[in-house]
C-alpha cells in the first residue's frame, strides 16, 4: 500500500496561487494513477484533479478546469496540483489519493490510498 505526504497548502487572497505536493512512498509509482480531492466543511470529498500512472492523461472537475493542473514526476515519486485565480470557494482541506486507474482516483470511495491532507484558505 502506498503512503502519500502532502505539502504545500496555506492562506491567501483570491486571485492568487497556490502549489500543493504530495510525496509517494511503499510502492511502485508508476503503476499508480493520482489524484486530488478537496473537503470543504458541511460538503462531501469531492474529486478535484486525476492523472493516469504513465502522467498522459488529466481530468479535473468543471470547477477547476482551466485554472488548476495536476503533474507527476516519476524521478521525485511525486504528484502536484498548481492552483491559479484561486477563490474563497476552493477553501478546503485537499488530499492526495492513490489508485490503480483514473476510474479508482475519480470518486472518494474507490481511492485505495490518502495523504493526511492539507488545508487550503482563500480570502476575499
Amino acid at each position: 500500500q502506498v503512503q502519500l505526504v502532502e505539502s504545500g497548502g496555506g492562506l491567501v487572497q483570491a486571485g492568487e496561487s497556490l502549489r500543493l505536493s504530495c510525496v509517494a512512498s511503499g510502492g511502485i509509482f508508476r503503476n499508480y494513477a493520482m489524484g486530488w480531492f478537496r473537503h470543504a466543511p458541511g460538503q462531501d470529498r469531492d474529486f478535484v484533479a486525476g492523472i493516469t500512472g504513465n502522467g498522459r492523461d488529466t481530468y479535473y472537475s468543471d470547477s477547476v478546469k482551466g485554472r488548476f493542473t495536476i503533474s507527476r514526476d516519476a524521478a521525485k515519486t511525486t504528484v502536484n496540483l498548481q492552483m491559479n485565480s484561486l477563490q474563497p470557494e476552493d477553501t478546503a482541506v485537499y488530499y492526495c489519493a492513490a489508485g490503480m486507474n483514473v476510474f479508482e482516483v475519480s470518486k472518494a470511495s474507490r481511492v485505495r490510498s490518502w495523504g493526511q491532507g492539507t488545508q487550503v484558505t482563500v480570502s476575499s
